[in-house]
């Protein structure tokens, strides 16, 4: 398994607003097939959130995600990861709701509070559908609660379900923050740490961090981790690659990056996972399928999820 490279799509989030493109999935049934063209393009792993499909404001109900879970369940056989960070504007309760119904095989999980800027996309984007979306990424005042307190929360919610977790980690004391976690026996090994890299707010997307946040995951956790990466925006496929080469594994998808090329929108999830797979076969490394993912992470199954 030293050799296979876990793709995880992340097909829509909650950070881009329907007016950067028309090819971000909204509805039930666009996220659904997102979800699958991605699986089929060779991601292992899909990272999910739900909208409302009227006007595409982030909707953390259950009876929003519970339409595309049972598609998306029927079509493939992909790992099914199920976002506890929500949106910044949600409460913990809120957010930690869907994965407490549907005891997905993975959640997310952030491992901090920060500041979380969007205000900088206003300088691409000027013209929105939706009265919602220009307030929503000029705001400067947005603290993306994450305490201790919380996290534990989330712990305990989703700790009968046997669900293992993606732990979000935006900057270093989020690495130290899991570790408290992981001494006090809340969290068990393997763990699945996905290094975020490029968000303002967060640490930065040069080389010099890939290695920083690398160097203190395996300090801190040596061979009881497994790492990912994500890039966001431009820097999705170059981090993805300097991952790759180093031995992690990547995410990428329309969550993190609505881009297929400079100035040129990804027209698909699909589209991002195949330049994924090309970084990775051309490294001389094997995309892992579902089945190995499950392996890799030690996961409990499809058929123990309560959808």
């Amino acid at each position: 398994m030293s050799r296979k490279v876990i793709i995880t799509c992340a097909v829509t989030g909650a950070i881009h607003t329907p007016s950067m493109s028309p090819h971000l999935p909204i509805t039930a049934e666009q996220i659904a097939d997102a979800a699958i063209g991605a699986a089929e393009a060779g991601a292992a792993i899909v990272h999910l959130h739900a909208r409302n499909p009227q006007d595409g404001r982030p909707d953390q109900s259950p009876e929003a995600f519970a339409p595309f879970l049972r598609v998306i369940k029927q079509r493939s056989d992909c790992v099914i990861n199920i976002t506890t960070g929500g949106a910044p504007t949600m409460t913990i309760e809120q957010r930690v709701k869907p994965a407490a119904s549907f005891a997905p095989e993975v959640a997310s999980l952030n491992m901090g509070s920060m500041n979380f800027g969007l205000f900088g996309m206003l300088n691409r984007f000027k013209d929105f559908q939706h009265d919602w979306e220009q307030p929503y990424l000029a705001n400067k005042d947005i603290l993306f609660r994450n305490t201790f307190g919380d996290i534990e929360y989330i712990l305990k919610t989703c700790s009968e379900n046997n669900t293992r977790f993606e732990f979000e980690c935006y900057d270093t004391s989020h690495l130290y923050n899991l570790k408290y976690f992981l001494d006090q026996g809340l969290v068990k090994a393997p763990l699945f740490i996905q290094t975020v890299f490029g968000l303002q707010g967060g640490i930065g997307a040069h080389p010099e961090d890939v290695m920083h946040m690398k160097r203190t995951a395996d300090r801190l956790f040596g061979d009881s981790y497994r790492w990912s990466v994500l890039g966001a925006g431009r820097n999705q496929l170059p981090i993805a690659a300097m991952a790759a080469a180093m031995g992690g594994n990547i995410r990428v998808g329309l969550e993190d990056s609505l881009w297929g090329g400079p100035g040129r929108l990804a027209r698909s999830n699909a589209e991002q996972v195949r330049s994924a797979r090309q970084i990775i076969e051309g490294l001389g490394l094997s995309v892992a399928t579902p089945e190995e993912a499950r392996e890799i992470l030690s996961l409990k199954g499809g058929d123990r999820v309560n959808f």
